[in-house]
C-alpha cells in the first residue's frame, strides 16, 4: 500500500492576510502524514513594482514577466514569502525547507512559446519537469518541501511559473510513488454555481461538467486555472483532488467535509 501524501496549494489572498495565514499554517502543521506546500505570490510583488516604477503588463489575466519583473517576483516569491512561510512553520515544529525550481534542479521548466504573445520569462512544466527522485528522498527524510512559483530552464534563467500548475504537476509525478491527495485551498467554499452565493457549492465536478459550466459562463475566471490543473491531475492518476476553503483544511482532512471534489 502506498504511503499517504498531501500536496496543498495556497494562493495570494491567504498570503496577504497575516492572521489567516498563521491560522492556516497551524492547521497545516498538525497534518500527521507526509505533506508538501505550494504557494502563490500575493500582492507584494505588484506593490514593490509600483514603488520601483516598473509597469506590470497583463494579457487575459496572465502576467507578462520581463527581466525587471522577473527580478521582483524572484525576490518576493522565492525570497521573502517563501522564507517567511518556512520560518513560521519551523516555529510550529514543522521541519520545512523552501525551494525554487532551480534548487537541486527540482523543477526544470521550458520558456513559454506563444504564436502571438511574448510572455517573457514564463515557464511551462509537465511531469517530466519534476526531479521525482530527489523530491521523494526529501519527503522520506520527513522534511516538508515548500515551493514558490519560480522554476528554471537549466540555461541559467529563472522562470515565473503558475503555482496551481506546479502543485498539479508535482502531484502527477509523485502519484506513482505515493497515495496523493491534492488540495487547492482558496477563499471560496468550493466551486460555486453562483459566485455570489457561498451556499451554492457544487460537490463534484467531472471533465464533462466542467465543459458544460464553462460554456454556460457559470465559472468565474479566477477558478478556471485551478479547475484546469485539478482536472489535469485526476487525468494523470492523482488519487483525490479537491478545491476547499482555506479555513477548512483541518476539517477536510479529518472528516472529508465540504469543498468540491474533482473527478473524471
Amino acid at each position: 500500500m502506498k504511503e499517504k501524501l498531501y500536496i496543498i496549494k495556497i494562493g495570494g489572498a491567504l498570503i496577504d492576510d497575516t492572521e489567516l495565514l498563521d491560522q492556516f499554517l497551524d492547521q497545516f502543521s498538525e497534518i500527521g502524514e507526509k505533506k508538501i506546500l505550494v504557494h502563490g505570490g500575493g500582492k507584494l510583488a505588484t506593490t514593490l513594482a509600483d514603488k520601483l516604477g516598473i509597469e506590470q503588463k497583463l494579457v487575459n489575466g496572465r502576467r507578462i514577466t520581463d527581466k525587471d519583473t522577473l527580478d521582483i517576483v524572484s525576490m518576493v516569491y522565492a525570497g521573502s514569502i517563501n522564507k517567511n512561510i518556512v520560518a513560521k512553520l519551523q516555529a510550529k515544529n514543522c521541519d520545512a525547507i523552501g525551494f525554487s525550481g532551480a534548487d537541486g534542479n527540482i523543477i526544470q521548466a521550458r520558456k513559454r512559446i506563444h504564436p502571438e504573445i511574448d510572455f517573457g520569462f514564463v515557464g511551462d512544466i509537465d511531469k517530466q519537469s519534476i526531479n521525482e527522485n530527489l523530491l521523494s528522498k526529501l519527503i522520506d527524510l520527513d522534511l516538508i518541501p515548500v515551493f514558490s512559483a519560480i522554476t528554471h530552464d537549466k540555461k541559467g534563467n529563472l522562470l515565473n511559473t503558475n503555482a496551481d500548475t506546479i502543485a498539479s504537476v508535482i502531484a502527477q509525478s509523485l502519484s506513482e510513488v505515493y497515495d496523493v491527495e491534492l488540495l487547492f485551498c482558496f477563499d471560496k467554499e468550493g466551486v460555486l454555481e453562483d459566485v455570489e452565493d457561498p451556499g451554492s457549492v457544487i460537490k463534484r465536478v467531472s471533465a464533462e461538467e466542467f465543459s458544460v459550466l464553462k460554456e454556460a459562463g457559470k465559472l468565474h475566471k479566477g477558478i478556471l486555472p485551478k479547475l484546469e490543473n485539478a482536472l489535469g491531475a485526476v487525468k494523470n492518476n492523482v488519487n483525490k483532488v479537491f478545491l476547499i476553503k482555506e479555513t477548512e483544511l483541518k476539517n477536510h482532512i479529518e472528516n472529508h467535509h465540504g469543498g468540491t471534489e474533482i473527478c473524471l
